[in-house]
C-alpha cells in the first residue's frame, strides 16, 4: 500500500520546479529598492485561482500589484495588473488573488510601490491542472433532490394538461382522459429519462476529455549499469508524449541541463547530488551520469528540467543500485573523483533521526573539520506555516568559514518527507527557476546543446544568474513553508575550502 500510495503521489506530481508534492512557489529577494518574500499558491485546476503574498522583508510598502503574464501571450495579451490587499494584523503582508486561465508557463510579474520608489520582479510558475474536483456529497444530495422534484413535476403536470386541460371547471375527467393521461406521463417518462441518459453521457465525455488534460509526468525509466571502473544511471524518458516533440527545447540551469538527486529508501541515509550528460540529442530523452562510491539499495530519483519556454519540471522514477566495486567501495562521502564524473557532483551519508526540538542548534559534521549548525527557531515548523531555515558553517578553527559560489548560490537545500510524498529543491532565493526567472526577465537563456559541457565553473555562471551577493560569509538561509505534517530530512550544501560539503538535518513537522 506504501508503494502504491508513493507511485499515486507522483502520478499527480505537481510541475513548479524541483519538487513533488510541494505546490507552492516561494521567491525571496529584491524588487527594486524593497526586500521581498513572494509566495504563490497555484490553483490545481485550470482555469483557478491562486493565491499571491507579498511580505515586506525590509522598508515601508505603499502599494502593491500583481499580473499573471503567459509565456505565449506575453504582457500585451495579459490582464491588467490586479490590486494587492494588505492583511489585517500583519504589517506589511499584502494578498492578491490572479485566475490563471491555461496550463503553461507564468511570469507572476509583481510590482512594489513606496517612498523609496517602485521596483518589480518575476516570479515563474508553471501551471496544470492536476485534480478533477468532485461534487461534495452535501450539494449532490441537494441537487438530487431538487431534480427527482422537477422530474415528477414534470411528469405531474403533462398529465394533467391532458386528463383536466380541457375540461370545464368542476367538471370529472372520464376514463378515457385519465387512460390517455397515463399514457402521456408514460411518454413524458421515456422522453426525461432519454434527455437525463444524453446528458449524462455528454457529461462523462466532457470529464474524460478534462481528466486526459490533467498533468501526468513523463513516464521515466532508471536504470544502473555495473562497469568495471564503477556504475552508471542511464535515465529514459520512454513517454510518446516527449518522443512525439511536443515540448520547448531546454535550457541549462546554473550551467546543468539537469539537477538529479537519489535518495536511499526507506532509510533517507544516502543522498547524491549529481548532473547527468545528455546521450545524443535531448530528443531522444536519454540521459547519462557516472555514480560516486553510493552504498547499495533502491533509491528514488528526482531530475529537475527547464525549457526555453519557462516551464520547468521535475521527473521522477526509482532505481536499484549495486554495490559499488571495490576501487570505489572505500571512498569517503562527498568523494567524486571517478572518471567522467561532473566536479560539482556531491553525496552523502547520515542515519534518519527526527530528534531536533524548537530552539535547538541542531549540528552536522560537513568532514574535514568543518561543522554545520542549524540555528533553529524556537516556534515549531508547521504545515502551512511560511518560515526561514538557517544554517551556520564553522571551520576547522572553529571561526566562520568562508562560503564560496557553489554553482552560483551561496548554498542548495533539499528536503524530503519520509515517505517520498513531499520533494523539493531550494535556494536562498526560494525553489524558483533562475533560468525560467532570466526568460521572463528579458534576457534570452541559450538553448542547450546536445551533449552540454560537464561543468561550467562559478566564475563563469553570468552574473544575472546568480541570485544574491556571493560575499565571504558562514551563514546560508532558505525560505520554504512545509505543506504537510510529517518526518523530514533536509540536504544542505554549502562550498568550502575548494569543496562541496553536505549537512543533513531532521525536523518533525507538526
Amino acid at each position: 500500500m506504501k508503494a502504491l500510495r508513493l507511485l499515486t503521489i507522483l502520478a499527480v506530481a505537481l510541475v513548479s520546479w524541483g519538487h513533488v508534492g510541494s505546490p507552492n512557489v516561494i521567491y525571496e529577494g529584491d524588487a527594486g529598492p524593497y526586500p521581498v518574500r513572494v509566495i504563490v499558491r497555484p490553483p490545481e485546476v485550470i482555469p483557478g485561482i491562486a493565491e499571491v503574498t507579498v511580505r515586506s522583508k525590509a522598508g515601508r510598502i505603499e502599494r502593491v500589484t500583481a499580473q499573471p503574464i503567459h509565456w505565449e501571450a506575453g504582457a500585451k495579451g495579459a490582464p491588467p495588473p490586479d490590486e494587492a490587499q494588505p492583511v489585517p494584523g500583519e504589517p506589511g503582508l499584502w494578498s492578491a488573488q490572479l485566475w490563471m486561465m491555461t496550463m503553461g508557463s507564468y511570469n507572476i510579474r509583481v510590482q512594489v510601490a513606496g517612498p523609496r520608489g517602485e521596483g518589480s520582479v518575476a516570479v515563474p510558475v508553471s501551471t496544470a491542472p492536476t485534480r478533477l474536483l468532485r461534487m461534495e456529497k452535501g450539494m449532490g444530495t441537494t441537487l438530487a433532490l431538487l431534480g427527482a422534484v422537477l422530474f415528477l413535476g414534470l411528469v405531474t403536470i403533462a398529465g394533467a394538461a391532458v386528463r383536466e386541460g380541457m375540461l370545464d371547471p368542476g367538471e370529472t375527467p372520464d376514463s378515457r382522459r385519465s387512460a390517455r393521461a397515463w399514457t402521456v406521463m408514460a411518454a413524458t417518462v421515456l422522453l426525461l429519462g432519454l434527455a437525463l441518459w444524453g446528458g449524462k453521457r455528454w457529461w462523462d465525455g466532457v470529464a474524460a476529455g478534462h481528466q486526459a488534460r490533467l498533468y501526468r509526468p513523463y513516464s521515466v525509466q532508471a536504470e544502473v549499469v555495473p562497469e568495471d571502473a564503477g556504475r552508471t544511471l542511464e535515465l529514459r524518458i520512454d513517454d510518446p508524449r516527449w518522443q512525439d516533440g511536443g515540448w520547448a527545447p531546454l535550457i541549462p540551469d546554473h550551467g546543468k541541463l539537469m539537477h538529479l538527486f537519489m535518495v536511499r529508501e526507506p532509510g533517507l541515509d544516502a543522498f547524491a547530488h549529481l548532473h547527468p550528460e545528455a546521450v545524443g540529442a535531448t530528443a531522444e530523452g536519454r540521459f547519462r551520469v557516472v555514480l560516486p562510491a553510493l552504498p547499495a539499495g533502491n533509491y528514488r530519483v528526482y531530475g529537475d528540467l527547464t525549457h526555453e519556454n519557462g516551464f520547468t519540471r521535475t521527473l521522477t522514477a526509482k532505481a536499484s543500485v549495486p554495490p559499488p566495486p571495490p576501487a570505489a567501495a572505500g571512498k569517503a562521502a562527498g568523494d567524486n573523483k571517478a572518471a567522467g564524473a561532473d566536479p560539482d557532483d556531491s553525496w552523502a551519508m547520515a542515519p534518519f533521526d527526527c530528534g531536533t526540538a524548537p530552539g535547538e542548534k541542531a549540528m552536522s559534521d560537513l568532514g574535514d573539520g568543518y561543522m554545520m549548525v542549524w540555528e533553529r527557531d524556537r516556534a515549531p515548523l508547521a504545515a502551512g506555516r511560511e518560515t526561514t531555515l538557517r544554517f551556520a558553517v564553522h571551520g576547522p578553527d572553529g571561526k566562520a568559514a568562508v562560503l564560496e559560489p557553489y554553482m552560483g548560490m551561496p548554498g542548495h537545500a533539499v528536503i524530503s518527507r519520509d515517505d517520498g510524498e513531499v520533494f523539493v529543491h531550494l535556494h536562498p532565493m526560494g525553489n524558483v527557476s533562475v533560468a525560467a526567472q532570466r526568460v521572463f526577465g528579458g534576457t534570452p537563456a541559450a538553448p542547450a546543446p546536445a551533449k552540454p559541457a560537464v561543468s561550467v565553473p562559478a566564475a563563469a555562471v553570468p552574473a544575472d544568474d546568480h541570485a544574491m551577493p556571493q560575499g565571504p560569509g558562514a551563514e546560508v538561509s532558505f525560505p520554504y513553508e512545509f505543506p504537510r505534517p510529517g518526518a523530514y530530512r533536509v540536504w544542505v550544501q554549502v562550498q568550502s575550502g575548494g569543496a562541496v560539503r553536505t549537512g543533513t538535518f531532521d525536523a518533525d513537522v507538526t
